[in-house]
């Protein structure tokens, strides 16, 4: 395909999985819209989930094992804390296969839990092809984590890493940190962040400081994520007709970043100021869930229906509810923020992170003071009892996130990127 610019190009996105987890669903998203825009674009992954001929699967999950067999005695072999640290020290060889090679655009996106090593991240920026790397997490900047939480570390070094609970200095973390710096040392990469707010983050990090980084939100295929009757979905899903129903999910339900202890606790105190009665409410849950006690534990009546089977379910679960809660202690950008916007559904979420992109306050949704249980109780308050216009919200969605939007700046950086790589041929 010629880009704007005239330029032939193919794209390769490389991803971890090709649909488990924000990044690979972003990353399989924007697929499909640039296919939509005639570009010749393939998905590269381990965890293959469709038959989709432009996917290709690669390598297996023995590098993966042998990173957390790596891991396991830095963190005392706590497995709870196992899947927030990654330090890419095996992966899978990526660079030999004929897709790799055939790439004129070499598109990163998460791709941690042992797909690429960073060994293989310095073959695949010394191969003379244009590197783009789309951020879904703070992974790139840090030493080993995903999220810092408090930690500010990935300013100047990391070393004695909180995860870790570690106290020397030349930790894991550390070792990793400059093991990235030397990748990063002499490489050209196009960064992207999907919010400003990561690409503050970025930015203020050691590590991308002198890195060209660009904003770029996840795109949404806004023809499966429609307005659908509240009554009609509700009917379909076997819930209540006459609550309040407010919906919530995540990959992980019980990861506490996510913030279900906070929602519980808003919810609380709805009940406790007498706003509303535990009869009057009833929480929708979905994901995944490892401790299906905490359903016990839930303020009002619950209904918990795991993983959605796709894009037209997910609509129907945001079209019967009234309100989407997404207390997340912050986002990199928040997909379902997008996702309950186009499908008529307000969101309330926590300022301080990715969703200050999408969320105008008291239009169409509400940023709630950051961790505050009090200030998303407010907003779950606020978003029931005024009822915003549900074409509008959608018509923003569709203007600022649609396929063509998307894939059209994408293909910009792509194109410049180009241009850069003849000025040096």
């Amino acid at each position: 395909m010629d880009g704007k610019g005239g330029i032939p190009m193919k794209v390769l996105l490389v991803s971890t999985s090709e649909r488990t987890g924000g990044g690979a669903i972003a990353a399989r998203r924007l697929m499909e819209a640039l296919a939509k825009n005639n570009v010749e674009v393939k998905m590269m992954v381990r965890d293959k989930q469709t038959n989709d001929p432009r996917v290709v699967r690669v390598g297996n999950k023995i590098p993966k094992l042998l990173e957390r067999l790596a891991i396991l005695p830095h963190i005392g072999f706590n497995r709870s804390r196992l899947w927030q640290a990654d330090i890419a020290n095996t992966g899978i060889s990526i660079t030999t296969t004929p897709e790799f090679q055939e790439a004129d655009i070499i598109h990163l996106h998460w791709i941690n839990q042992g797909m690429i090593s960073l060994d293989e991240m310095g073959k695949i920026m010394s191969s003379g092809k244009r590197i783009i790397w789309t951020l879904h997490d703070m992974w790139a900047f840090t030493g080993l984590c995903h999220y810092p939480n408090k930690c500010r570390k990935f300013l100047t070094e990391c070393g004695q890493c909180p995860l870790l609970k570690s106290k020397k200095e030349t930790d894991l973390a550390n070792k990793t940190f400059w093991k990235k710096a030397e990748v990063y040392r002499d490489a050209e990469i196009n960064f992207v962040a999907v919010s400003s707010w990561l690409a503050r983050c970025a930015k203020e990090s050691r590590l991308l400081q002198n890195q060209s980084v660009t904003v770029i939100p996840n795109v949404l295929l806004l023809s499966r994520y429609v307005i659908k009757d509240k009554l009609s979905a509700r009917k379909s899903l076997g819930l209540p007709e006459d609550k309040i129903i407010i919906l919530f999910g995540a990959v992980k339900i019980d990861d506490e970043r996510k913030g279900l202890t906070i929602l519980s606790e808003a919810i609380r105190l709805l009940i406790e100021q007498k706003v509303y009665s535990a009869e009057q409410l009833h929480l929708l849950l979905f994901g995944g869930m490892k401790r299906l006690e905490i359903l016990k534990s839930l303020p009002v009546p619950a209904t918990y229906l795991g993983f959605v089977k796709g894009d037209d379910e997910l609509s129907t679960l945001y079209s019967a509810a009234d309100v989407a809660a997404i207390p997340s202690h912050y986002e990199t950008f928040g997909q379902t923020v997008i996702e309950a916007q186009a499908c008529g559904c307000t969101p309330v979420t926590f300022s301080g992170s990715g969703q200050m992109d999408i969320i105008t306050h008291k239009q169409d949704g509400y940023l709630a003071e950051h961790l505050s249980a009090e200030d998303f109780a407010r907003g779950m308050n606020w978003a029931i009892s005024h009822p915003v216009d549900k074409a509008a919200m959608r018509q923003n969605v569709v203007n600022r996130y649609s396929e063509n939007n998307i894939a059209s700046q994408y293909l910009t950086l792509y194109e410049a990127s180009l241009h850069h790589s003849n000025r040096h041929v």
